[in-house]
């Protein structure tokens, strides 16, 4: 973890390193097997010749006879000693440049001779025993830079680290956790490096399989031909490329980078631009590596692993397509509330909106006639079927407000035909999640059980059905609470509107029928009832809007306080101001059904399952 939270500068240094001490194992390595192969090549030649003395014959004989065809030849041991020569020139070369420790004069010209050392010694007539020992006397000058520089750079390594610590300690105190792993994630840009390591992993285990295909001679013969082996060769490398849990991370980064540009895309036909928009890659990211985690995707054997894998991008392919609606859904509300012209604009979101309906209901097709009824295909279905429901309730409110926005009177049904749908949507969705719900405890208990499936059907539990079942009663009551209250006024009869000659002075629309308060202002009741979400005060005079009668003595005293304390707020300047602001947050720029788009959007967000 250090290390890979270090700075360039570090990493370097630390790479030098390794690669010093890498060059000193390599080169020892070398030389213990060119020594090995000598050794043996001279005690067979002992034996051959049928001596007992110890006379050993050598490649020094062979230079200064200039038998090049011995010299030359792979199968002698000659040919080893001057491969390995050549070997340890290069290795000294590296090293003399990479390693870090006391560069003095000396030192820079001993290094070549201790690497070269054993192949010299090979070629003179030395006893075995000498030629045995030779590469751990050759390896003592290298290997004590590399440990010099361990041991001299210890105190250097501890600061660094402690540095770093301090910082880390002084970012999360000033700015907070999540912000020191957002910025290191960007510093150390992590997708990134996932992506190069898993695209490096799947082009070498390409290059192994073509050559294996070309090696056993098999050749194209015909488009059909051609394109089974493409598809084995697919299928072999996506098995590969999630095998481990560091090859699902890479291949996670892979999938994060393909969705972020589909949303790019989709943003690009829209026409808008939206920074938690670009999140799409992100969420991404953590829906396909959780179903690679509760799946067991890297446990299974390759053919059951690619049906899963195949089954885990369709899951997240559905997933995109509510990310999609997202995008759409918040345009489309804005289009017709706010009386775009631009045609062009709603003919792209429109299209959009075709292509969500069509492609979930092919797919559903395709799906149903092709495999039998399962968990996963119900899953499917699932988010299929809720993705067309919202996407069909999207352009009911939207043709609301469009006839809306060509109408000349003021609509006052408008807002209630807007809750019943939306009422109907969250309801379908809701259903659907308590649906979710228990298939995924059917497969918890009957199919693949785990603890991160566990967790996981919690979460759904706690934020996707609770939640929002509580969501959705709060608004019923407020919803319900406001109707009661705005049925308690008296309704304005046409003389009265006549007499009074004036606009709803909430949404500045001419009034054909209004509710009156008990300070006798005239307001819709529409518009009165989206002020009472908020406060029960009149927006003019601030006077309590209606009286309760409580059963109690004790909620009595309690009404009373409170309509004593508004009272007092009504004649405070500040409590004024609020309520001014208040009043112009629920004033519409254009129509009555314009004020509730930016409010029930905030309620149309919903957490992927």
């Amino acid at each position: 973890m250090c290390v890979f939270m270090l700075w360039t500068k570090h990493l370097v240094i630390v790479y030098m390193y390794l690669m010093s001490v890498g060059i000193v194992f390599v080169s020892y390595w070398t030389n213990v097997s060119t020594m090995k192969t000598v050794i043996a090549a001279m005690t067979a030649n002992q034996t051959a010749s049928g001596m007992n003395s110890p006379v050993y014959t050598s490649i020094l004989e062979d230079i200064l006879s200039l038998n090049l065809g011995r010299l030359l030849d792979p199968s002698s041991y000659g040919f080893i000693v001057i491969q390995n020569y050549a070997i340890q020139c290069m290795l000294a070369f590296i090293f003399t440049y990479v390693h870090l420790g006391p560069r003095y004069p000396l030192v820079q010209k001993l290094l070549p001779i201790s690497f070269m050392a054993p192949s010299i010694l090979a070629v003179l007539p030395l006893p075995l025993s000498i030629l045995h020992h030779a590469p751990v006397f050759a390896a003592l000058l290298p290997l004590a830079l590399v440990k010099f520089v361990l041991w001299y750079s210890a105190l250097a390594v501890v600061q660094t680290v402690y540095g770093g610590y301090q910082h880390a300690r002084n970012f999360v105190s000033n700015f907070g956790l999540s912000a020191l792993v957002e910025t290191e994630w960007m510093r150390l840009n992590v997708p990134t490096v996932l992506r190069t390591f898993w695209l490096l992993r799947v082009a070498e285990h390409a290059a192994s399989l073509l050559a294996d295909h070309f090696s056993d001679g098999q050749k194209s013969q015909g488009s059909l031909l051609a394109l089974t082996t493409l598809f084995s060769i697919t299928k072999s490398l996506l098995v590969s490329g999630c095998e481990t849990l560091t090859a699902v991370l890479g291949m996670t980064s892979i999938v994060s980078y393909i969705c972020h540009y589909v949303g790019c895309f989709f943003q690009w036909v829209l026409l808008t631009e939206d920074d938690d928009d670009k999140s799409i890659g992100t969420v991404s990211a953590i829906l396909f590596y959780i179903l690679a985690l509760q799946t067991g995707l890297t446990s299974l054997d390759p053919d059951k692993r690619f049906i899963r894998l195949c089954r885990n991008f369709c899951l997240l392919f559905t997933a995109l397509l509510h990310f999609v609606h997202n995008i759409v859904n918040p345009l489309l509300m804005s289009l017709s509330a706010s009386h775009n012209p631009s045609l062009h604009r709603h003919i792209r979101a429109l299209a959009v909106c075709a292509f969500l309906i069509l492609f979930p209901a092919s797919l559903l097709a395709y799906l149903w006639s092709q495999h039998a009824t399962s968990t996963w295909l119900l899953a499917v279905s699932a988010f299929s079927i809720e993705v067309i429901i919202k996407v069909v309730v999207s352009l009911m409110i939207y043709s609301l407000f469009l006839v809306d926005a060509y109408r000349s009177s003021f609509w006052e049904k408008l807002d209630d035909y807007v809750y019943y749908i939306r009422a109907f949507g969250n309801t379908v969705e809701f259903c659907f999640g308590i649906f979710l719900f228990f298939n995924g405890a059917w497969i918890l208990v009957f199919e693949s059980g785990g603890a991160i499936r566990a967790v996981m059907m919690c979460i759904h539990a706690y934020f996707n059905i609770w939640c929002e079942a509580r969501a959705g009663w709060s608004v019923f009551m407020k919803r319900r609470t406001a109707v009661n209250k705005i049925n308690s006024l008296p309704e304005a009869n046409t003389e009265q509107l006549h007499r009074l000659d004036d606009v709803c002075a909430i949404c500045y629309q001419e009034m054909k029928s209004a509710k009156i308060t008990r300070c006798n202002h005239f307001f819709h009741g529409v518009c009165l009832r989206k002020w009472l979400y908020v406060q029960d005060r009149c927006p003019l005079c601030h006077d309590i809007l209606y009286k309760v009668e409580m059963d109690t003595p004790r909620d009595s005293s309690s009404s009373e306080d409170i309509g004593d304390s508004g009272n007092n707020e009504a004649q405070n300047p500040a409590t004024e101001d609020t309520n001014q602001e208040t009043e112009e947050q629920l004033r519409p720029s254009s129509s009555s059904g314009s004020s509730e788009v930016g409010t029930s959007e905030q309620q149309q967000s919903r957490n992927v399952r």
